[in-house]
């Protein structure tokens, strides 16, 4: 695994850095993340290791973040060279219903805005932020669609969303002929793999390439938490904010430090940091395009840019899989080896079972079989 290879996302032609900048810690306007000049410095950093891909949200630190990502890419002139993530969602303004959510009405405000704050004249891949819920997949698609055609957005994706609706959304696009959809940025750790279950599969079989956001559980994975040096969970951001409404950050349970001592053993043994090896994973696992890495001082981003400098023995990623393996739910029960076997008798399909598989054993059955 090399950082500096490139895949495309989905089954765009879009070539993306197998790690992607993530720029939330852009300005310190929530309370915390980044300077300025911090700011420009993991900018730098990144670019200069061979990152191309550059996340960012309308609302991250109040619009700071995509100002920021702008100036950088403009002092030195890259804007060709990278491509530019940015979302919509949320609500700037309580008072006014139409400035949030996924209506047309405010993803063509939210899209004049980010490109204002970017000083750019297009977005190379536009992002969905979160389901709101309300607005029907065929008006978000309509719309995407018409600002591909006018040149002002490249690609398109959506986060936090249903996997039937990231389903039936693509299915619009091309029963209808829009735009289809280009990534799912999606969560996605050692301590959160519930995508598993549809996105991936959704992702590899209609051309979505999975951006994974979070690879280091909110900071679990990171080496701050080292259950061979502590069994508290100390006094960091995670226990800090421990009760706090955001699920994001409730990480802190025995299953999740269970993991986090398998992931330092492992660690150990390949003498890599922790949150080197908690990336290297979630990067080698299927469907993944890119992986979101952020951070708060240049030293934690050159630690995650090596992540992808060594290969991970499939002996460790297997001990990391089986730790780290969440609890069967109905009705994935059923797709499973033992299960199939109960479908297909005799004739095994083989470990990675499909329908066109499947189609041939029967085609090739004796008569009457």
């Amino acid at each position: 695994m090399n950082r500096t290879q490139y895949f495309t996302l989905g089954n765009s032609g879009l070539r993306v850095s197998r790690l992607a900048l993530g720029t939330m810690t852009f300005g310190t306007d929530w309370g915390w993340g980044t300077d300025k000049n911090t700011a420009r410095e993991l900018f730098n950093t990144y670019i200069d290791r061979g990152g191309n891909l550059l996340d960012t949200a309308d609302l991250y630190t109040n619009g700071v973040s995509e100002q920021w990502v702008g100036e950088f890419v403009r002092a030195r002139q890259l804007r060709d060279r990278v491509a530019i993530a940015t979302k919509f969602s949320f609500n700037a303004d309580p008072a006014n219903p139409n400035s949030g959510g996924n209506g047309r009405k405010n993803i063509l405000r939210a899209v004049e805005g980010s490109l204002r704050r970017l000083n750019t004249d297009y977005l190379d891949l536009y992002i969905l932020h979160a389901w709101d819920m309300v607005t029907s997949a065929e008006e978000v698609m309509r719309t995407f669609d018409d600002l591909v055609r006018s040149g002002k957005v490249r690609y398109t994706g959506l986060s936090n969303v249903p996997a039937w609706y990231a389903s039936r959304a693509q299915t619009i696009a091309q029963l209808r002929g829009l735009e289809p959809l280009a990534a799912l940025q999606l969560e996605y750790s050692l301590i959160e793999r519930s995508i598993e279950n549809e996105f991936i599969p959704l992702g590899t079989q209609q051309g979505m390439g999975v951006m994974a956001w979070s690879p280091l559980g909110s900071g679990l994975l990171s080496g701050k938490y080292k259950p061979s040096q502590s069994r508290q969970f100390g006094e960091g951001r995670l226990q800090t904010m421990r009760d706090s409404k955001n699920a994001a950050f409730n990480k802190l349970s025995e299953r999740n430090f269970g993991i986090v001592a398998e992931l330092e053993a492992v660690a150990q043994e390949v003498e890599r940091s922790m949150a080197q090896v908690a990336i290297n994973w979630v990067a080698g696992r299927p469907g993944v395009a890119t992986v979101l890495v952020g951070a708060t001082r240049k030293q934690q981003l050159d630690d995650n840019l090596a992540a992808l400098d060594f290969e991970l023995p499939a002996a460790l990623r297997a001990r990391l899989d089986a730790a780290s393996a969440p609890t069967a739910i109905s009705p994935y029960t059923y797709f499973t080896p033992t299960m199939q076997a109960m479908q297909t008798g005799t004739n095994p399909v083989g470990d990675k079972p499909s329908s066109y598989t499947t189609r041939l054993l029967i085609d090739a059955a004796p008569a009457g079989v």
